[in-house]
């Protein structure tokens, strides 16, 4: 497996944490979801490698970088990934964002000539910005969450207050949801106790939710109040991103589903998707069978379709 190295970019007031797999081939940057960080990419990296010089950044908030809740909105991260692009890099590149990651990157590729080919993983054009924001899945669950933890102070734990106020309970029958809850939620904090810089592992929880744990550690909850508030957009709008996008862009979709309450349950919906393609004058869609996290459940899936958008 090839080694994944590890640097900070550091200029003026820009303090960014990266990881690269180094070789000879054209570049391609990866910014992660909220919540993770670079960590989230590390199965795929070496692979990505085969065809790719890979570099993925800790976004503002998260793992490694800069922790400051000021710059927690998409013109400041994006402005530090142009800058990290120009100055490290020093060539356009591939650019890969995943959900929030794929506004940033959206922003990077409308604010420069950087980006040569654009892969945007699910993120939540349309429905993560203004009144729309509240019938998200996000909004109730990270969003909300992070809210919470930061009006309250009986505990300083954030990943096992996440786990324990998450949306996901609410997908478990009603009849036996609280013995479970407390069952599960009791296992989540003696991990937390025995191993508190390891990314949660709780049995019997999917794999795949455990994913969204990778880097919680490392994560600023003020990163979701940002979301909570809508500041995190800088006032842009979603639409004015996406037609000053003028690269090869390719659009991976995951399933999206509208519970019984009218929260979205994913990234985007058709009529959101709609707009996104309307926007962009140079997209290929494709759509993924799987949750939000399409490089972790589909993972060979993503590896060919990167790989082929070269």
């Amino acid at each position: 497996m090839e080694k994944i190295l590890s640097s900070v970019y550091e200029k003026d007031d820009i303090y960014l944490k990266y990881y690269e797999i180094c070789s000879d081939n054209p570049p391609l940057v990866l910014i992660h979801a909220q919540g993770v960080d670079s960590e989230s990419f590390f199965k795929v990296m070496p692979k990505l490698a085969k065809k790719y010089h890979v570099y993925a950044v800790d976004c503002y908030g998260h793992g490694g970088s800069l922790h400051d809740a000021s710059k927690y909105n998409v013109v400041d991260i994006g402005n530090a990934v142009i800058d990290f692009i120009q100055n490290e890099i020093e060539k356009p590149v591939s650019l890969l964002g995943h959900s929030s990651g794929g506004l940033i990157a959206a922003y990077v590729a409308s604010h420069s000539n950087l980006c040569r080919n654009l892969i945007l993983e699910d993120p939540p054009f349309f429905s993560s910005q203004g009144e729309r924001r509240k019938s998200t899945f996000n909004f109730v669950d990270l969003s909300t969450v992070c809210h919470e933890f930061l009006t309250q102070t009986e505990t300083s734990d954030f990943v096992l207050y996440y786990f324990s106020h998450q949306y996901a309970w609410n997908f478990f029958p009603e009849k036996s949801r609280e013995k479970i809850r407390e069952k599960m939620i009791g296992m989540a904090a003696k991990f937390r106790q025995k191993n508190p810089d390891e990314n949660l592992r709780v049995p019997f929880w999917p794999k795949a939710a455990l994913a969204g744990f990778q880097g919680m550690n490392r994560y600023d909850p003020r990163f979701g109040e940002a979301f909570y508030t809508d500041s995190f957009h800088a006032g842009i709008l979603h639409e004015e991103l996406l037609r000053n996008i003028h690269c090869r862009t390719m659009f991976m979709k995951a399933k999206a589903d509208v519970s019984s309450d009218g929260i979205l349950l994913g990234a985007l919906g058709e009529g959101d998707l709609h707009q996104v393609l309307e926007a962009l004058p140079d997209c290929r869609l494709i759509r993924f069978d799987c949750g939000h996290g399409i490089h972790v459940e589909k993972s060979k899936e993503f590896i060919r379709q990167v790989e082929i958008f070269r």
